[in-house]
């Protein structure tokens, strides 16, 4: 099978880990992947797997690429292209008029994000075959545009490893960045954009501190913004508060393993999740989770008394504290998380699903 994913994300974030999770798994199934990624893209070292060969280079500045999408059309043509496997809203247009000018492809495109579609979409994406929703939220909306039979909702997965030693690669992290072992330790992953919520973990954190004085603050992630100014923001906030020497700010990890393994509590403070990749990896390594009561995390967190209301650092604070405070309880809890992640979450459940889709689709074609 000869399947084509479009992404014309310049940065590296959860939608983008998808993609390479799935095209990796999918070329050691045999499988011959295309890529079709922005000239100015900073992830495609990531795809090593996929040959030099197979990848497009295409800008896709907005909704109306027509130059690109004539240009992702000849591609297709050209290698024989099966599927056409669209992955943001922006490059939507351009892989279905792509898929017009295609004698054989059939369109796939995945949704990532919670936010409803242009009600122009209904329309010009007609020829889409089949649209994968993330979660059950993401399906919902996908409703407003597509044919409940054409909408798969396909969970995201990970390939979940054991740490051999957990409590040695905690300690090893806290030892490099200079975190006292016995001291709590809180963090959060992700883009550092207000919708992620961080603002309001640092708010979090000046109610924490009052328990826990000696509480230690891990915010991971990069400030996309040319002027990297809700970092600044942050950074100022916690000035504000006097908790410098209590916040070690991390960009990008490849590997959250060493993170998460020196974490007491994990804090998903979003405004808005449809899924959330971060957070299923703290579960997954057994870490008690904190997390706003985004659509996402409804249907991960099975335990919803974990969920709290979206925009209240004070409940983020009083949740950490109960945690912090029954190191039994939150024990429990972490296990809980862990064998709900791990059984339904997995990366060879995500890809089976899609293979399947896939299989599905080019023999509806004959």
């Amino acid at each position: 099978m000869k399947i084509l994913h479009i992404s014309s994300a310049r940065d590296f974030g959860g939608g983008e880990r998808h993609l390479v999770d799935l095209c990796r798994e999918l070329v050691k199934r045999g499988h011959e992947v295309f890529v079709a990624l922005r000239p100015t893209c900073t992830w495609k070292d990531r795809l090593d797997l996929v040959a030099e060969q197979n990848f497009l280079t295409v800008s896709i500045r907005n909704s109306f690429g027509m130059f690109s999408a004539k240009k992702i059309g000849s591609f297709v043509n050209k290698h024989q292209i099966d599927i056409v496997h669209a992955h943001l809203a922006r490059d939507y247009l351009a892989a279905s008029v792509a898929d017009r000018m295609a004698s054989r492809s059939k369109l796939v495109l995945t949704r990532h994000v919670v936010f409803p579609m242009k009600p122009f979409h209904k329309l010009a994406l007609r020829n889409v075959d089949a649209a994968i929703a993330v979660s059950s939220v993401v399906q919902t909306e996908l409703k407003n545009i597509f044919p409940p039979s054409k909408i798969k909702l396909i969970h995201n997965g990970l390939n979940f490893t054991i740490a051999n030693d957990r409590q040695k690669l905690g300690n090893e992290f806290r030892q490099f960045h200079r975190i006292p072992v016995d001291v709590p330790l809180i963090g959060t992953v992700g883009e550092l954009k207000p919708l992620k919520g961080q603002r309001d973990l640092v708010i979090a954190a000046s109610e924490i501190v009052k328990k826990f004085p000696d509480a230690r603050f891990v915010v991971a992630g990069l400030d996309h913004t040319i002027d990297k100014r809700f970092r600044r923001e942050l950074k100022r906030l916690v000035s504000v508060f006097g908790l410098e020497h209590q916040f070690l700010w991390l960009d990008w990890l490849e590997d959250l393993t060493p993170l998460l393994s020196a974490l007491d509590v994990y804090v998903a403070p979003s405004h808005s999740e449809s899924f959330g990749l971060a957070t299923l990896e703290a579960m997954s390594n057994g870490v008690p989770v904190v997390s706003t009561a985004t659509d996402g995390a409804k249907e991960m967190i099975d335990d919803h008394d974990l969920l709290v209301p979206i925009e209240d650092p004070i409940a983020i604070s009083k949740m950490v504290d109960e945690l912090l405070s029954s190191s039994e309880n939150a024990r429990e809890i972490a296990e809980r998380l862990r064998s709900s992640a791990r059984s339904r979450y997995s990366l060879d459940t995500m890809v089976d699903r899609t293979e399947s889709l896939y299989n599905e689709l080019i023999a509806s074609r004959s």
